[in-house]
C-alpha cells in the first residue's frame, strides 16, 4: 500500500525569499524524515510529495496513492489549509486529518468559536475588529485579548495582546490590521492555566492523549502562549502533565468541541481557565504539528506514555477507518 506525504518545507520558503515569520507554520527536514520512518514502519510505500503546487502537478502527471498523509499547512488564504484535503477530495483520494470544511473552520477563530458556542460549550465572548472603524463598537468589558483571527503558531500575539483599556486596544487592533491584513479576534481575557488536549480518532472513537499546562517562566512574555515564548520555549516555557478534576474538565471539554466540529483523526484543543477556575475553549488545531522532539502534541503524548510511533499508529489507523478497502486487503499499521 502506498502513501504519500504533503507538507510545506520550511527552507523551500526561506529560500524563495519568505521570511522567518511567515514561514512559522512549515516544516523542517527532520519532522518529514520522522514521517517518512515512522510510516515505513507501518508497512507503508512512501512518496514524499511536496506542498499543494506540487501535489497538482503529481496529480497531473497521473500519480495516484492509496491514502496521502497531509501536513500541508497553505500559504496564503483563510482557506490555505482546505487547499490540499480539496485537491485530494476531488480526485477521490483519502486522506489523514480533517476534510476542507474543518479545516477552513477552525483557522477562522472567530467563526469557530460561533459554532462552539452554538454547541452550547464555554468560550470567552468576542468581538470580530475588521477594520478601525470596529474598534469603537467592541464592547466586552477589560481586560481583553486581541489576536489575528486566522494565524497559528502564535503569531501576532505578544504582551501587547492583553488589552487593558481602550486606547491599548485600538493601539493593538490597529497595529494587526495593518501587520497581518485580515480581522482581528477580541475575547475577554481568561487569566486561569492554559491546558491543551491531545485528541486521536473520530467520532465517537475520539478520545483524549492527555492534558499538557502550558507554565510561563518569569522571563517570558507575560499572559500569552506568545509567537516569542513558543519559538524560545526550552528557556521560557515549562510543560506540566495535568491530573485530576482539572484534567477531566479540559478533557471532557475538549472532546465535545472535537466531535461537535467534525474534526478528524488527531489533534490539538486549547483550553484555559477562567478566574473561577472553569475550562473555557480557546481554539482547537486539526493539523498540529508532528516533530518529536519540539511539536506540542508530540510532547504532550511523550509526557502521558504515548510514544511518537504510536501516535502516528492512531492517526493512520483512524484515517483507514474511513478508507474502502477489499475485505481480504490487508491494512499497514492497523494491527
Amino acid at each position: 500500500m502506498n502513501i504519500g506525504l504533503t507538507y510545506d518545507l520550511r527552507s523551500d520558503y526561506l529560500v524563495a525569499g519568505y521570511g522567518e515569520e511567515e514561514t512559522a507554520e512549515f516544516d523542517k527536514e527532520d519532522t518529514i524524515e520522522a514521517l517518512r520512518q515512522g510510516l515505513a514502519v507501518m508497512g507503508f510505500e512512501v512518496e514524499a510529495i511536496g506542498s499543494a503546487r506540487r501535489l497538482v502537478e503529481a496529480l497531473a502527471a497521473g500519480k495516484r496513492w492509496d491514502l496521502v498523509f497531509n501536513i500541508a499547512e497553505g500559504l496564503r488564504g483563510p482557506g490555505r489549509e482546505a487547499l490540499v484535503p480539496a485537491l485530494l477530495d476531488a480526485y477521490d483520494i483519502p486522506y489523514t486529518f480533517s476534510d476542507p470544511l474543518v479545516m477552513s473552520l477552525c483557522l477562522d477563530k472567530a467563526a469557530c468559536k460561533r459554532v462552539v458556542r452554538d454547541l452550547g460549550l464555554p468560550t470567552p465572548d468576542f468581538a470580530l475588529v475588521r477594520s478601525e472603524k470596529d474598534i469603537a463598537a467592541v464592547d466586552l468589558p477589560y481586560p481583553l485579548f486581541a489576536k489575528p483571527v486566522a494565524e497559528g503558531t502564535g503569531k501576532g500575539v505578544d504582551a501587547a495582546s492583553r488589552a487593558g483599556d481602550r486606547r491599548e486596544l485600538a493601539a493593538v487592533c490597529r497595529a494587526l490590521l495593518k501587520r497581518f491584513r485580515q480581522p482581528v479576534l477580541v475575547e475577554t481575557y481568561l487569566p486561569g492555566r492554559e491546558f491543551t488536549v491531545g485528541v486521536a480518532g473520530t467520532g465517537d472513537l475520539a478520545r483524549p492523549l492527555g492534558v499538557m499546562e502550558v507554565s510561563l517562566s518569569g522571563q517570558a512574555e507575560p499572559g500569552a502562549y506568545s509567537y516569542s515564548n513558543k519559538a524560545n520555549f526550552e528557556s521560557l516555557v515549562q510543560y506540566l502533565p495535568v491530573e485530576g478534576p482539572a484534567a477531566e474538565d479540559a478533557m471532557e471539554l475538549a472532546l465535545s468541541v472535537w466531535r461537535g466540529l467534525g474534526c478528524r483523526d488527531g489533534g490539538r484543543v486549547d483550553i484555559r481557565q477562567d478566574a473561577g477556575g472553569r475550562a473555557s475553549f480557546i481554539e482547537v488545531n486539526p493539523l498540529a504539528g508532528l516533530n518529536p522532539s519540539i511539536s506540542d502534541l508530540p510532547i504532550l503524548c511523550r509526557m502521558n506514555g504515548v510514544s511518537y510511533q504510536d501516535l502516528l499508529r492512531m492517526i493512520v489507523q483512524s484515517a483507514l477507518e474511513r478508507l474502502p478497502l477489499d475485505p481480504d486487503r490487508e491494512r499497514p499499521g492497523a494491527k
